[in-house]
């Protein structure tokens, strides 16, 4: 029987992806099988590397790739550098997120008494990197003329409502609906746009905050049905099955990867 979750020897570009979440989406679609290669994209060029070299010590073919998504001109730059390299991107994974390279040290006040220059940090990566990389990679997915996937990595946040992140969880509201409407756009081309939306996940920087508090682990944890943190790889396998042949009937959707913190409607 073939491996139905076969990528079609797609080539994927997953941003974010020198730790945490999106290193573990690399080394997922790095080595499934009909894999193009990955292209392993983080704003730190170190962190990228390290995860291609994963990626290739594994038998995959990876490349690393420094840019900060929030920069239309850098990722133009860093597509048409990739496909150069690997071949046109076939799959893309909007990963990049949190509160982007460049942080604004005033993101712990309240959204009111800040503005725009410092909702940036938060709208940057989770909204314009997520348009800019899925303007970039659309016009190599239509010459491809071949079937092609969209994943944005989104959060609960934006289903739930987060007290403190109004403006994350905006921009990742926007990002879903931006994927709906990608969706709309691209699937006579058998291009699908789908969404995964997550919770609390042992990432690094989860781990550094509730690092040494247990209680507030057992606090948190009380709101899931699966009581435990997901894990890079519960968020890998639903965005392998995304990007892969299997899914190729589903588009405009977003999956809630979330131990039951919330359910989907």
């Amino acid at each position: 029987m073939s491996d139905i979750l076969d990528l079609g020897g797609r080539v994927a570009l997953v941003t974010g992806a020198g730790q945490g979440v999106g290193r573990q989406i690399a080394l997922h679609l790095g080595g499934a099988a009909g894999s193009g290669g990955v292209v392993v994209n983080d704003y730190v060029l170190d962190r990228a590397e390290a995860v291609a070299e994963e990626v290739r010590a594994a038998g995959g073919k990876a490349v690393a790739a420094q840019c900060d998504v929030s920069d239309h001109a850098a990722v133009k730059a860093m597509v048409a550098k990739a496909s150069a390299e690997l071949g046109s991107i076939g799959v893309l994974v909007n990963n990049a997120g949190n509160a982007g390279a460049n942080p604004s040290a005033e993101l712990r006040k309240p959204f009111w008494e800040t503005g725009p220059e410092v909702w940036d940090s938060y709208v940057g990566v989770n909204l314009y990197g997520v348009m800019n990389c899925t303007a970039a990679v659309i016009p190599g997915m239509l010459e491809r003329q071949a079937p092609g996937r969209i994943v944005t990595i989104i959060s609960d946040a934006s289903r739930w409502g987060d007290a403190g992140l109004e403006i994350y969880a905006g921009a990742k509201a926007g990002a879903a609906g931006f994927m709906r409407s990608v969706a709309r756009s691209l699937g006579r081309y058998q291009i699908t746009a789908n969404s995964v939306a997550i919770a609390l996940t042992e990432t690094p920087a989860v781990q550094q905050t509730l690092q040494g508090d247990p209680d507030r682990l057992k606090r948190t944890l009380e709101k899931y049905i699966i009581r435990r943190p997901g894990r890079p790889d519960d968020i890998a396998n639903m965005v392998l099955f995304l990007a892969s042949d299997a899914s190729s009937w589903i588009t405009g959707q977003v999956y809630p990867v979330n131990g039951g913190f919330s359910f989907a409607l």
